[in-house]
């Protein structure tokens, strides 16, 4: 069945604080979809961000990200006051100061805190039933706060290496500290979840989006070290990136510890199946990054300045996702399947069944043709005119040569400069795909002063917010057009 649906992620909603929240402006942007006759939100990763603010990079692959809880929810709870809240911006800030949410988010949040009675039965309820992440997501997060927030590899030994002794000891005399770990992460999964049946009961999906990898300094690979190539210092052996190409002649070098396949294999590939199951307890369908990686990845030798010298490995291939359908079986699963493909990564993906992703910006050379080039999509794919990764539609065509904007004028069709943005997107609703996802900025015509992130680069990213006044009736209308039209 045809949909369309909007990228935004929820740091990017408008209201007071300085971030997106699961607060009011939430519901208003799904009452926003809803009129606008879509079928789908779709988000970035929603784990807990750390330095470089990347969602991308997270400290556990199932907590959520405390900066998302709404302080306003809080306050009609009774855990806060208007006077709690003061050093956060009060109106609506263009952009996220991440350095400002971190050194007031976590200090409110113990004030709620203080104020939260920890025998609430819904509290234990949830502690109970996730307490199989839980618990160590809130003593690695305690003990992290100890240490001056240092990653985990630079602790003294006995709790690098979860000395039980040790961290027995540590949890009598902190009970409180994790405690408070845990209240975060219930404020932040109710909210969420009140959210997402809000937005379920309007009609619209939520479509989330997990990294292929998990950040070193994580929960994961404190809790599980085994699950990883790590030596026996655990100190990563090799770590994740991409090769060089046309665009980074040194390739991206990522650093996310790499997976030990085999142990995994061993055990059932029992950890993706937990990770692929509780995603799904949070989304009605799930992008998984870098798709590409499972059945071959790029290895860089550990201490390597770039990813020059890397080399493909073998990865678990379709054997992981036979597993993941035995236990969980048929799930709604988008595979970002851009890069360097194989003819053994196109069979993966065949075998998977899943759509794979539709590229519009990568499909107008001029002279050579492109699978991305809007005649050469198929069915079973979703279309996006543009990524988190990539410059908005009106940035990409502001950076295009004469020759290269020719070309995609003549393809389109118009005649006037200010159609220009405009006619991409109605190409790519009006394309074969199944799903159609527009990026918020390009539905907006901004340029890339709004580009959300670029790749291999460290400050500035992550950090746009919509205006409230921009999510109107007259947009909302104006795209619900385009879904009458073509049947989205």
């Amino acid at each position: 069945m045809r949909g369309s649906g909007i990228l935004l992620h929820i740091s990017s909603l408008p209201g007071p604080y300085g971030i997106g929240t699961f607060g009011k402006e939430a519901y208003r942007f799904v009452d926003f979809l809803s009129e606008a006759k879509q079928k789908y939100w779709q988000i970035l990763p929603l784990g807990p961000t750390s330095y470089g603010d990347s969602p991308y990079q997270t400290l556990s692959a199932f907590a959520g990200n405390p900066y998302f809880i709404d302080l306003e929810i809080l306050m009609t709870e009774g855990l806060l006051t208007e006077n709690d809240l003061i050093g956060l911006p009060r109106g609506d800030t263009e952009r996220v100061d991440y350095g400002l949410q971190f050194r007031k988010r976590f200090e409110i949040l113990r004030t709620a805190y203080r104020h939260f009675d920890c025998q609430d039965d819904s509290f234990l309820s949830f502690t109970e039933k996730n307490a199989w992440w839980l618990d160590d997501y809130a003593l690695f997060m305690s003990l992290k706060t100890k240490f001056d927030n240092r990653s985990w590899d630079m602790w003294p030994a006995p709790y690098r290496f979860r000395d039980k002794e040790a961290l027995n000891s540590y949890r009598k005399e902190a009970g409180s500290e994790i405690g408070f770990w845990k209240f975060v992460q219930y404020q932040f999964f109710k909210q969420w979840k009140e959210l997402k049946k809000y937005a379920n009961s309007q009609g619209i999906k939520f479509i989330g989006d997990i990294p292929i990898y998990v950040a070193f300094d994580s929960a994961d690979v404190w809790c599980a070290p085994a699950y990883w190539q790590l030596t026996d210092e655990l100190v990563p052996k090799a770590v994740a990136g991409v090769p060089p190409d046309g665009f980074t002649p040194d390739g991206q070098l990522w650093g996310n510890p790499l997976y030990d396949y085999d142990i995994m294999e061993k055990d059932g590939f029992s950890w993706w199946i937990k990770r692929i199951s509780f995603s799904f307890e949070l989304f009605d369908v799930l992008r998984i990054d870098h798709f590409r990686g499972f059945e071959s990845y790029y290895a860089v030798p550990f201490g390597d300045k770039t990813a020059r010298y890397g080399k493909w490995v073998k990865g678990p291939g379709y054997k992981l996702f036979s597993k993941i359908k035995e236990a969980l079986g048929e799930l709604d699963i988008i595979a970002e399947d851009l890069g360097y493909l194989t003819p053994e990564v196109r069979n993966m993906l065949k075998e998977c069944g899943f759509p794979g992703m539709k590229i519009f910006q990568f499909g107008f050379d001029p002279h050579h043709e492109s699978e991305y080039a809007p005649h050469n999509y198929t069915k079973n794919s979703v279309v996006y005119p543009g990524t988190h990764d990539s410059s908005t539609l009106k940035g990409w065509l502001q950076g295009r040569s004469r020759e290269e904007y020719q070309y995609y004028k003549e393809y389109l069709r118009f005649k006037r400069k200010k159609d220009a943005v405009w006619r991409g997107i109605v190409e790519c609703f009006k394309s074969v795909c199944d799903t159609c996802i527009i990026q918020m900025q390009d539905y907006l015509e901004l340029d890339d002063s709004a580009r959300f992130n670029i790749p291999s680069t460290l400050g500035g990213n992550w950090v746009w917010r919509v205006k409230k006044k921009h999510l109107s009736e007259k947009l909302a209308k104006k795209i619900a057009g385009l879904v009458k039209v073509y049947y989205r």
